[in-house]
């Protein structure tokens, strides 16, 4: 592996640098830090930060709002499912994995059901599985599953 000195251009966009603090700085051609990393090991920017998924952060909507029974699917996995009128949610049982995590947010004007066809579901906090849970007015929630027949479910649910 070869290392890069300060003052290396690295294609034609960018140019890494030094300061007096010992940061690492990487910078536009144009002389715009695009990237500090500090002697902290802590990176720092200005920009906006993209992977794979989209933006880090960021809880993307999956496809438009939801006005029929939606069953969850792996593709939902990081994203926020909205349910419009009419629409109810369904999570299923042997599909996700620990660690997947799905937001729901009930946009409409009364409580919708959260069908919970997984083989446990808990409400946060609660050591009851439930078959159903009511998601409020307006609501949101966090699905948070533990294993693909376990998960828990947080938020203006009851």
């Amino acid at each position: 592996m070869s290392s890069i000195s300060a003052g290396t251009a690295i294609g034609t966009a960018l140019v890494i640098t030094g300061d007096t603090t010992g940061d690492f700085v990487l910078k536009t051609n144009g002389g715009t830090t695009a990237l500090t990393l500090g002697t902290n090991q802590i990176a720092t920017s200005a920009a906006t930060f993209v992977d794979v998924y989209g933006k880090v952060r960021a809880i993307p909507q999956s496809g438009s709002a939801k006005t029929t029974s939606y069953q969850l699917a792996i593709s939902d996995v990081g994203q926020m499912i909205q349910v419009g009128s009419g629409g109810s949610i369904t999570i299923p049982d042997a599909t996700f994995s620990a660690g997947d995590a799905v937001v729901i947010f009930n946009n409409t004007s009364g409580s919708i059901t959260v069908t919970c066809s997984i083989t446990t579901a808990y409400i946060g906090g609660t050591d009851a599985d439930k078959a159903t849970v009511s998601l409020a007015t307006r609501g949101v929630c966090n699905v948070l599953f533990i294993s693909g027949t376990v998960c828990v479910i947080t938020g203006n649910v009851s």
